[in-house]
């Protein structure tokens, strides 16, 4: 496992969205993590804090269904 890349500052003025798909996410997610628990766990912060959406069958899902 390589160490994680630092995160960005909140204090900075948001980007544009860029769409991306799941896979994409996950994909590079494990770029950095070989422990499929960390990826998961990274994808669920990301949902939770607001920093990806999910769109498509899953757009409304609520989050405890992939706890």
């Amino acid at each position: 496992m390589s160490a994680a890349p630092s995160l960005p500052d909140p204090t900075v003025a948001c980007r544009e969205a860029r769409p991306t798909t799941l896979l994409e996410l996950v994909s590079a997610l494990s770029d950095v993590s070989d422990d499929d628990r960390e990826i998961v766990a990274a994808v669920l912060y990301m949902l939770k804090a607001g920093h990806v959406r999910l769109c498509g069958n899953f757009r409304d899902a609520p989050l405890s269904d992939f706890e």
